[in-house]
């Protein structure tokens, strides 16, 4: 069986619980990783183009519990360990790219709230990003003038060099007023005005909803709307650069959404909005910005509701011909994700083995051709070929692991053998749309 160095009993317990619990654990994902080696090298060859002042647009498209959000989640840790910031959001029917009723604003609302760095990985960064930007720059505008905190001199020759980092971004869209506001936070935060720093943030979150509310607070007439909030993510990943970040990953999950929208005028408007994103990314008009995005394969290629229906997306995003199951193209915009072999399911029962032992403190009882035998059983369920997913099997077995720690009489292959062994009650059914909720994936 596979060796497998010491895993702390809080991370174990983080992802047996998530695991079992239908959702991807936000730490210890390198404790389970296994397979996605190809597609991991695509995408951190992305991530070197964004650091290099690049950017990315990528879909990764797979059936519920193929393994989007674990890749999602991967990239994620992976980015944030190389100084990224990172913004991850779900969609759903109140939240999209562009709505009549303010869902594209929402999602940027999500995107802004769920800001992530290395030290703060839970989200809610943006406060700690900014004071941390200002502390840089006194830093550096004390050591060349060797003037002292409180000088007014200093504090001149810090807004200078805030009017000298926010240049690049006053040449963006709406970045005079993003520079303003920025000019702002410093004053408030030098001030120890905290009520003013709490409004400008409110402002960057797009949580102002009446121009004369926000010239009232802040003296300026702009707003985050739902049809330009795009913009301001593309001017955030030029600021956090300056502000000394690698760079900003967006990932936006569960597509499926927009395919859901009964109203085909309003999906248009929001595969058009996904098209401005692709074609930014793609002619250089984004810069240290990548946008990864998961979605099922019906949500991508149905030609009557899908992003396929919008030609302009079809045309850029349909597979060539010489691409096929085990031959992706990775170097395309779309990476389809092809479900684990039976061998790197087995790699990953003993890695779950190796964990549930570890933390419940015995010797595995379950020896490699125990696990491959379990495996056989699973695949071998009337449905298998079309139902299950590693999420399916993972959820079995924690749950066999468990049955067998808490009751050593039992035996694997009576627990298997005893009756009608079902498939997990979160067993993916045969329409992707329908279990749109039920996202979960290794």
């Amino acid at each position: 069986m596979t060796e497998q160095k010491k895993v702390p009993k809080r991370i174990a317990q983080t992802i047996l619980n998530s695991l079992k619990g239908g959702v991807v654990p936000r730490i210890g994902l390198p404790y389970i990783t296994v397979g996605r080696k190809r597609e991991i090298e695509a995408l951190l060859h992305d991530v070197d183009i964004i650091a290099d002042g690049g950017a990315s647009f990528r879909f990764l498209v797979g059936r519920y519990g193929a393994g989007k959000s674990f890749l999602l989640q991967t990239i994620r840790n992976y980015v944030m360990e190389k100084g990224f910031i990172v913004a991850d959001a779900d969609l759903s029917p109140e939240r999209r790219l562009q709505g009549t009723r303010g869902q594209g604003l929402a999602t940027y609302r999500e995107l802004i709230r769920n800001l992530a760095t290395k030290t703060k990985p839970e989200g809610g960064a943006l406060p700690l990003v900014l004071d941390r930007w200002i502390s840089s720059v006194q830093a550096q505008a004390v050591s060349e003038t060797g003037l002292a905190p409180g000088d007014p001199a200093l504090t001149q020759c810090v807004d200078q060099k805030i009017v000298a980092v926010t240049s690049a971004v006053s040449e963006l869209v709406h970045g005079f007023a993003f520079a303003k506001l920025l000019s702002m936070y410093y004053h408030a935060y030098l001030d120890g005005d905290d009520e003013k720093k709490a409004k400008v943030v409110r402002w960057f979150r797009g949580e102002y909803t009446g121009k004369r509310e926000v010239k009232e607070e802040l003296g300026v007439n702009l707003l985050i709307t739902d049809d330009d909030w795009y913009e301001y993510l593309k001017l955030f990943a030029v600021f956090f650069r300056l502000a000394g970040y690698t760079g900003m990953m967006v990932m936006i999950d569960e597509l499926v959404n927009l395919y859901k929208i009964p109203n085909a005028l309003t999906r248009q408007y929001n595969y058009e909005k996904i098209l401005t994103m692709y074609n930014d990314a793609l002619q250089g008009k984004a810069r240290y910005f990548g946008i990864l995005m998961g979605a099922t394969p019906q949500a991508v290629e149905d030609r009557r509701r899908g992003l396929y229906s919008y030609e302009a997306l079809r045309s850029r995003l349909a597979e060539g011909r010489f691409s096929r199951p085990g031959a992706r193209d990775l170097l395309a915009p779309v990476i389809h994700l092809d479900p684990l072999t039976p061998e790197e399911m087995l790699v990953l029962c003993e890695k779950l083995l190796s964990l549930h032992a570890g933390l419940y403190g015995y010797s595995p009882r379950l020896s490699t051709e125990d696990l491959a035998r379990f495996l056989e059983i699973e695949y071998g369920r009337v449905g298998a070929d079309q139902n299950l997913t590693p999420r399916e099997v993972i959820r079995d077995f924690i749950e066999l692991l468990d049955l067998l720690y808490q009751d050593p009489s039992l035996s694997m292959e009576g627990l298997l053998s005893a009756g009608d062994f079902p498939f997990a009650k979160s067993a993916a059914v045969p329409d992707d749309t329908d279990a749109a909720f039920a996202e979960f994936t290794i």
